[in-house]
């Protein structure tokens, strides 16, 4: 059930990213470019990691469907949408089972003037086990979900970007999951290419950190830190990163929400 769910958001996502596509290619990137490394942004990616946590796999693949999707644009104000589902994956077992799965929606609205962005979204975002997962571990599904107001403000110059701010879940369940988060982080996008790949392929180096205390953790800090190579071809808003990732704190993946991961890997995602 819930390999056959994923298999519809993703293909109702890959429809929407292609309808774009035509029309992204010459244009520059959203009024508010998705976060480096936080690991709840809608984008197309995949990973494979090695963690340590009490009750997950040993090794991880992570992956990725989702993107931000503008709507409307005046001026300086931009309206969209935002989609993506988040799900990880017991590489330790033969069957490679899907172990949690996170869906996300929401209506970002941004606002953008000179180096300054301000992004407001409402977003809902529910979490499920897999299938299979249970079946073998027994574990009891907890009914995680919530409906969240978030608010940040980035300033952006030629090769650095810095970030924060924080969000309400004002419709939560269960009950006792308390409402609010803070998030900060700083990102780096180097202004000159440092590699070339092919003729008109160009790569330079990324990296960022990112910071998110949960009121639900006692504001314990989730640390996620990126950094690798991003390959743009001239003309197209679309960039493949080859990443290497770090994460250490409350883990990430809502039904697990209450215990703790450390993990450190690699991978690609396809971003605009």
């Amino acid at each position: 059930m819930e390999l056959s769910r994923l298999a519809r958001v993703a293909g109702l996502l890959f429809g929407l990213m292609i309808g774009r596509i035509a029309a992204a290619a010459a244009q520059d990137v959203g009024a508010f470019p998705p976060l480096l490394a936080s690991p709840r942004e809608p984008a197309f990616f995949a990973a494979y990691v090695w963690d340590r946590s009490a009750r997950l796999a040993s090794r991880l693949a992570t992956v990725g469907l989702g993107q931000t999707i503008s709507l409307i644009e005046s001026g300086r104000w931009e309206v969209a949408v935002a989609a993506g589902v988040f799900s990880q994956f017991n590489m330790d077992s033969r069957t490679n089972d899907l172990i949690n799965a996170d869906y996300l929606v929401g209506l970002p609205v941004v606002y953008r003037r000179r180096g300054f962005a301000t992004r407001f979204q409402v977003y809902h975002q529910s979490s499920h086990l897999g299938d299979e997962y249970l079946l073998h571990t027994g574990t009891r599904r907890a009914d995680l979900t919530f409906e969240s107001a978030q608010l940040l403000v980035s300033h952006a110059g030629a090769a650095w970007r810095i970030y924060g701010g924080g969000e309400y879940a004002f419709s939560r369940s269960p009950s006792d999951l308390k409402p609010a988060v803070l998030r900060a982080g700083v990102e780096y996008r180097g202004a000159h290419p440092v590699a070339h790949v092919g003729r008109l392929t160009t790569g330079r180096l990324v990296a960022g950190i990112d910071v998110a205390a949960a009121q639900v953790r006692a504001w314990q800090p989730a640390w996620s830190l990126v950094s690798g190579l991003e390959l743009t071809a001239p003309g197209s808003a679309w960039h493949w990163s080859l990443l290497l990732k770090a994460y250490t704190g409350p883990t990430p993946f809502g039904q697990f929400y209450r215990d703790r991961l450390s993990s450190i890997g690699g991978g690609i995602s396809f971003t605009r």
